[in-house]
């Protein structure tokens, strides 16, 4: 017997928090997830959703709040689906993201968990991102950009968002200006017509350049030179301004059209010493502080002595790589969007690490015809997308000349399940770390060093 009931309320105290971010419940040894919550909240709660083995219920009333929960910052926290931790702790936020990858490594990967020694948290875990993308709709009869809620595409009009650079508050008020002025039409997901579908921003922290990215259905944008001037006029910073065609109904953030409205194609960043040209469809990590912590314990993890060789997959525009390539003799960087590969090629020179070379295409395809092909990396570098990474590379990893493997990864579950495969195919997990790049959110990112077991 379910001892709950949909629509009925119940009393619950929050056992823990889980790797998504909900609070875990028991009610007569049944589990019941609940939104919003913090280890010790004692809580009413009705349910929402009865599935075989669990639920899901809401906050009705905090009897005793935990001595963890703080007042978000944000007003629109309970509304908006991203900051899903910003009312507990920083510190206790930190514990729960450890905890999460060492539960992910002991119970998917079969690995002791405590082999992750530590997390490294943020001085300042506010306004750290350099990239943020604003779905924009009409809400109460006016254009708004904003964030879905969770678990929806109802759109939640932000003002100004705590995480984000704060570069976005002007860029957001000028182009609703625009928008207004022009009567420019929002696109809607269930007719597909109208032409502005979301605003992308990013910002290059170390030289201060801007990219504002408007996507949109079409070309007809109206009076495209107004919308250039208002910006420029808004943001002394901005030195890119993109017209981003996406005409399919998906929902990607970005089409595979650029049209440059104004300034330069490119903009500019700098991590752990090196300069980087970073073009609209470029992934560059959102976090630069704690990304040259990432990386630096990747290189720490590598134990290079300047003799290796490296593959570095899922390469990017070449960050990894290019930081790496102080180190080691040669570096291999694969990466399947093809634009990307070129920055990479680009930044190489930029950087004059004349020991890179980058090829486009999919790791599966491209690792072993490397292998077949006679290349033998002494180390190789993973930091798949979300998905992680894919059996064929992985063998293709487990049969070559590869010593040493370091594993980085945004999701615990993927990284275990990889880690997992590896440790059944002649690597041993040396150690690990985790890194808090995005504060605020259930999201973690975590480094694994392996090595051949006989060796």
């Amino acid at each position: 017997m379910i001892p709950v009931e949909k629509n009925k309320e119940y009393y619950a105290e929050i056992e823990s928090v889980s790797n998504d971010g909900n609070g875990v419940a028991h009610i007569d040894g049944f589990t019941v997830f609940v939104p919003m919550c913090a280890d010790g909240d004692k809580l009413k709660i009705k349910i929402v959703k009865v599935k075989d083995t669990y639920a899901f219920g809401r906050i009705e009333e905090i009897i005793t709040p935990s001595p963890y929960r703080r007042e978000p910052i944000c007003p629109h926290y309970k509304r908006c689906g991203g900051c899903n931790l910003m009312h507990i702790d920083y510190g206790k936020q930190l514990e729960i993201k450890l905890n999460s990858v060492k539960n992910a490594l002991s119970r998917i990967g079969g690995i002791d968990g405590n082999i992750v020694s530590d997390i490294i948290g943020m001085e300042n875990p506010y306004h750290y991102r350099n990239k943020m993308v604003f779905p924009v709709d009409i809400v109460a009869g006016k254009t708004e950009f904003g964030f879905y809620a969770n678990r929806s595409h109802d759109l939640i009009p932000v003002d100004k968002c705590f995480i984000s650079h704060e570069i976005s508050v002007p860029v957001i008020n000028t182009v609703k200006k625009y928008m207004d002025l022009t009567n420019t039409s929002v696109y809607n997901e269930k007719t597909h017509k109208g032409t502005v579908r979301r605003l992308f921003i990013r910002k290059g922290f170390s030289a201060g350049d801007v990219t504002v990215i408007l996507c949109c259905a079409n070309e007809c944008l109206i009076d495209k030179d107004l919308l250039v001037s208002l910006l420029k006029e808004s943001c002394a910073e901005i030195s890119s301004i993109v017209l981003n065609i996406n005409k399919k109904p998906d929902n990607l953030v970005l089409g595979k059209k650029n049209i440059l409205l104004w300034g330069k194609e490119h903009i500019e960043d700098s991590l752990c010493g090196l300069r980087y040209k970073i073009s609209p469809h470029s992934f560059f990590q959102v976090n630069p502080i704690q990304t040259e912590i990432l990386y630096n314990t990747a290189i720490q993890m590598s134990d290079l002595s300047g003799t290796e060789k490296l593959l570095d997959i899922y390469s990017g525009i070449g960050t990894i790589s290019l930081t790496a390539s102080r180190f080691v003799s040669e570096v291999i960087g694969i990466e399947v969007v093809e634009q990307a590969v070129l920055d990479a090629t680009e930044n190489a020179k930029l950087n004059k690490a004349n020991n890179c070379r980058f090829f486009a295409g999919k790791a599966e395809n491209i690792v072993p015809r490397l292998m077949s092909e006679g290349f033998c990396p002494d180390v190789a570098i993973i930091d798949p997308p979300r998905k992680g990474s894919d059996e064929n590379t992985l063998r293709a990893l487990a049969y070559s000349s590869v010593k040493k493997i370091i594993y980085i990864s945004c999701n615990p579950s993927t990284l275990a399940r990889d880690i997992k495969y590896l440790s059944q195919n002649g690597f041993a997990v040396q150690k690990a770390m985790a890194v808090d790049m995005f504060p605020h959110t259930s999201h973690v990112e975590a480094a694994v060093s392996l090595c051949r077991a006989n060796t």
